[in-house]
């Protein structure tokens, strides 16, 4: 049985890559279909895209990664697959993912989707989420690949966080304003 796992991957993340590994065990073929939308502003092209996904799912002997435009079950019946794999996250996730599953029914009713809970160390990772933390200037090593948080470094044309930490300030401590008198005048007039 053949699986897509469309969306966009910009970037791919531990999360989405954590879906591939599992879709993989479940399929006979995995592709992973990295959607051309005109309409959006990209941090990286299709291109690279397709090269992050396949370096990141080369041991996977079973998957490959392909790019496609215009309607998702189109896609699939050109690739003859039977499945539509999703990761949920959250419940937010569900109302959009179900409703996407029954448009995509009544175009074809041949095609199935198939939802898999994300793992719960990823439940809150998303793209938007990885890409908001590297544009603040925070490490992103431990939400995806090593060789994507390269790209996305150089994309936000930074070094590595770790050799440019970044620098914060000490909050001094409170000091008694001058409306309080001290505590030692305090118990002078209790005593």
């Amino acid at each position: 049985m053949i699986a897509i796992y469309p969306g966009s991957f910009d970037p791919v993340t531990l999360g989405h890559l954590d879906i591939i590994e599992r879709g993989s065990r479940l399929f006979d073929q995995m592709i992973v279909a990295v959607l051309r939308n005109p309409n959006k502003m990209p941090l990286f092209t299709v291109q690279q895209r397709l090269e992050q996904i396949r370096q990141a799912t080369q041991h996977l002997p079973n998957v490959e990664v392909d790019s496609f435009d215009g309607l998702t079950v189109n896609y699939t019946q050109m690739r003859k697959a039977q499945v539509l794999l999703r990761g949920l996250r959250a419940v937010s996730d569900f109302e959009v993912e179900l409703q996407m599953a029954h448009t995509n029914k009544t175009l074809s009713t041949e095609i199935e989707t198939v939802f898999l809970a994300t793992s719960n160390e990823y439940s809150f990772l998303s793209s938007s989420v990885v890409k908001e933390v590297a544009r603040f200037g925070g490490s992103v090593d431990h939400l995806v690949p090593p060789h994507v948080a390269l790209d996305i470094y150089q994309c936000y044309a930074q070094n590595h966080p770790v050799s440019n930490p970044m620098k914060t300030e000490a909050i001094p401590p409170l000091k008694s304003s001058p409306m309080e008198p001290p505590l030692e005048k305090l118990q002078e007039r209790e005593a």
